[in-house]
């Protein structure tokens, strides 16, 4: 099985490999938004990216979450894509005119996640992947910097 995942917009990918999570021991932090209708995992989540230097704002849904990021400047999103009353598409649309250069990372169990959807993400993280890409998809989008706006334009 190879190492790598491509998964993003056009050409504009995000190429992950998953490194061993004491290479991330010395990461600078930032400021991320993780949304996901489970609270416990919410709760995990939180946890364990605060233990690497990140302050990390949580939201149980959607619509909470976009309100979080129209007050709060964030350097990564992370949202669940299967949500009751707001899905992770319709937050991934709104964040976009929202906050176009803010890099969005979605996470789903599903493994049939339409391409549609993908395209306005910058990666994916399937939910059974979580320890071994969570962090270097979070670092590599950190890195790349800004992600330009023309490629969001619908």
């Amino acid at each position: 099985m190879n190492s790598f995942f491509n998964l993003g917009i056009e050409n504009w990918f995000v190429k992950v490999k998953p490194m061993p999570i004491s290479t991330y021991a010395e990461l600078l932090g930032g400021v991320l938004l993780c949304i996901d209708d489970n609270e416990d995992v919410l709760e995990c989540e939180k946890l364990f990216l605060e233990s690497f230097g990140y302050t990390v704002l949580t939201a149980p849904s959607g619509g909470k979450g976009l309100e979080l990021a129209g007050v709060y400047p964030v350097d990564v999103v992370i949202v669940d894509y299967l949500m009751p009353e707001m899905s992770g598409k319709e937050f991934v649309l709104e964040m976009r005119r929202l906050r176009p250069e803010t890099p969005i990372i979605m996470l789903s169990g599903e493994v049939d996640v339409p391409e549609q959807v993908l395209k306005w993400v910058d990666a994916f993280v399937a939910k059974d992947r979580l320890s071994s890409h969570r962090l270097p998809a979070i670092a590599q989008l950190q890195e790349r910097g800004p992600v330009p706006p023309h490629l969001f334009d619908a």
